[in-house]
């Protein structure tokens, strides 16, 4: 945050995926244009997220930090930086460090990803006690046909009943799965390490990414009680633009989801108490 006020709040980030189809640059300029605290990279086919010293070029030059990056364990990402996962992620540490991030987004393994999924949670700690990154493992969501329900991820969709040292807590995926984001947030509790701020209706099988306030989340619930308790991780916002009729209709809604984060990240008179209060009515 710019003022001397706000310097304890959480950063609140703009993930590169807001801003699809335009590409990482256009990113890190809406970002800085808009007043956002930093920047999370979602590794992908856009070959400037995957080029450390230009993604430190556009950071050098918009003034806009990158404070995450999301590995590129997505379906639509399965080549980019080779198949081997685990040199995914250490590409993905590697990249975070040289850039000063402090966090890794990564997905729990596809059920076909047997050897990576059998080491999956001891070689996280390894890479995490390695590197000094933090490796924050995202809850997904399953998919339901004909009353019955299919996880892609091995061991689960729902990283809060393992032993993770670190979770990213996604709002659209909460709305997919039909989970409680206020109760997983608080299961997790010194272990929810990082934010993905959007919305979701919860309809079936669909993970919206939607504008904060736009859907049927607690997203306002959730800041007031990272706020009340001190959170120190980052809120990026992760919001699906696809749909926007221009560049300034994007713009317009990014400043949306932004002010939404930093009007809600305050913390109430009475902290935490306060918090889960307004939460219940």
């Amino acid at each position: 945050m710019s003022s001397a006020g706000n310097a304890s709040r959480p950063r609140v980030a703009l993930s590169t995926a807001s801003v699809f189809p335009d590409r990482a640059p256009d990113a890190f300029e809406t970002a800085a244009r808009l007043g956002y605290d930093g920047v999370e990279v979602m590794v992908s086919a856009d070959a400037v997220s995957q080029d450390i010293d230009i993604l430190r070029r556009l950071a050098d030059y918009h003034g806009v930090p990158v404070i995450a990056i999301h590995a590129p364990c997505l379906l639509v990402t399965q080549r980019v930086w080779g198949r081997d996962p685990w040199r995914k992620l250490s590409r993905s540490a590697a990249a975070a460090r040289e850039l000063g991030a402090g966090v890794v987004v990564v997905h729990p393994p596809f059920r076909w990803q047997r050897d990576y999924a059998q080491g999956f949670t001891a070689g996280l700690a390894r890479m995490q006690e390695e590197t000094g990154v933090v490796f924050a493992v995202e809850n997904m969501y399953p998919l339901r046909a004909g009353g019955a329900e299919m996880a892609p991820y091995a061991p689960n969709w729902n990283p809060v009943p393992y032993d993770y040292p670190a979770v990213t807590l996604d709002l659209s995926h909460t709305a997919a799965s039909g989970s409680d984001a206020l109760e997983m947030a608080a299961a997790l509790d010194g272990r929810l390490a990082h934010v993905h701020l959007a919305d979701g209706t919860g309809v079936t099988n669909r993970d919206e990414h939607l504008v904060p306030g736009r859907g049927a989340q607690p997203c306002a619930e959730l800041l007031a009680r990272l706020a009340a308790q001190g959170y120190q991780g980052a809120v990026v916002l992760e919001v699906n633009t696809r749909r926007a009729a221009s560049r300034r209709e994007r713009a317009e809604d990014l400043a949306e989801a932004l002010e939404f984060a930093r009007r809600h990240l305050v913390q109430p008179a009475g902290g935490v108490q306060a918090a889960a209060a307004g939460s219940a009515r």
